[in-house]
């Protein structure tokens, strides 16, 4: 059975809580002049150094400071502090973009005290623009661990129209455990990653080969099953944080609380997924797709993620159409062998197709379905005990103007 579901532990979801609410953890955000007026460098910090990993893009361009990140991590698993900037996404700039990461990481820890190993650094916006490298010194010498001028949420967003963050707590060796998360991300979204940061916070005490096992297992349900339109940007990555401060025994994958801590994770994970998904550039429609009764996960993965991937398919929902041969076209091409004639497939609770043919359904209802906020497609396969679900949203007008003139 899956570990992460095995969990007996109530979690639940912190008021308001974000990447910052672990104990022990400060962060803000700022402007530093990159943009006109909105905040545009932000930071986290952890009182005390804590255990690290991270997952990154699959593009083979991968850009400067996820490359630093990577260096920094190498050291010991561990960090300190991270350093995430918005405009110029650091990417394609050579040696100079590369220097100029390490000089930016080498700033944050001389100002915050900190071995420069201790600090990563992310960044996020336009390929090929070199870092403003005194636009950064300035901003890196005046942020204040007391006060910050706005929410490091805030400060990580590009396209995004709003912020997304959220935390959850749970009892593990009687110490309360908190995790939070906060995230940016709205076009160029695939699954294997995509143009997106998440930044994940704990304060449990774990070991850092089981922390980024656990990050591994939970990206792969979560972050790798989201899509908005199939690009894969350069500059992607979740790191998580986990600084000890709940005091809790150390977690392995052999302590009894590791299901309820591989559960929480997954919560804050999936909930930051959706966030994305559902704020994708011009979308008006999160969808989710719940494929079942495939051979195995595996199975059941591939096919969610051709399901949600389809520009027609994600059209017609935008269309609020009912075109169920959008779906059953792309389970077909998944590259996933299955038996078509056992094949049924839904919106909600309304079936369209069952048993390889089409079912008499009413339109009027379909569309009045397809007309709400969240839009759930169902495929159930019929040949094994395999599921997953994956995540995105509709294809609109506004995408492609969003894009057009992502630059101006």
């Amino acid at each position: 059975m899956d570990k992460i579901m095995e969990q007996q532990t109530t979690i639940t979801e912190v008021q308001n809580g974000s990447v910052g609410s672990p104990k022990g953890f400060i962060t803000g955000g700022q402007n530093i002049g990159m943009r006109k007026s909105k905040p545009d460098m932000g930071w986290i910090y952890s009182q005390q150094p804590a255990s690290a990993a991270g997952v990154y893009t699959t593009n083979v361009f991968q850009a400067a400071p996820l490359k630093v990140t990577k260096a920094s991590l190498a050291g010991e698993n561990s960090l300190q502090a991270i350093l995430v900037n918005t405009v110029s996404a650091n990417s394609c700039t050579g040696e100079k973009g590369m220097a100029n990461a390490f000089t930016t990481r080498k700033w944050m820890a001389d100002h915050l005290g900190l071995p420069e190993h201790y600090v990563g650094v992310a960044s996020t916006g336009v390929i090929g623009l070199q870092l403003p490298m005194d636009k950064m010194e300035k901003g890196i010498n005046k942020i204040s661990l007391q006060k910050a001028e706005s929410p490091f949420e805030e400060a990580i967003l590009t396209t995004d129209t709003h912020t997304k963050h959220l935390a959850v707590q749970f009892e593990i060796d009687g110490e309360m455990v908190t995790i939070g998360g906060a995230c940016k991300g709205s076009g160029m979204i695939r699954p294997n990653m995509a143009t997106m940061l998440a930044f994940v916070t704990t304060d449990a005490a774990i070991e850092p080969g089981d922390l980024h096992a656990a990050l591994k297992t939970v990206t792969d349900r979560t972050f790798n099953r989201i899509t908005v339109d199939g690009d894969t940007s350069t500059n992607d990555m979740v790191l998580v944080m986990a600084n000890g401060m709940a005091k809790n025994k150390t977690l392995t994958a052999n302590h009894p609380g590791w299901p309820t801590f591989l559960a929480g994770l997954k919560e804050v994970c999936q909930g930051l997924a959706k966030f994305i998904a559902g704020d994708g550039e011009g979308a008006t429609k999160l969808i989710e797709v719940q494929v079942t009764g495939a051979k195995d996960e595996h199975s059941a993965e591939m096919i969610s993620k051709s399901i949600i991937g389809s520009s027609l398919v994600k059209t017609a929902i935008f269309g609020s159409d009912a075109n169920w041969g959008r779906v059953v076209c792309a389970m077909g091409y998944s590259g996933e062998k299955f038996d078509p004639d056992k094949v049924t497939m839904g919106l909600g609770d309304i079936t369209l197709f069952a048993d390889g043919v089409p079912v008499a359904f009413d339109e009027e209802e379909a569309k009045a379905y397809l007309d709400q906020g969240t839009i759930v497609i169902h495929a159930d396969l019929g040949e094994g005990n395999g599921e997953a679900v994956a995540w995105g949203c509709d294809l609109t007008y506004n995408y492609v103007k969003i894009n057009a003139s992502y630059r101006s």
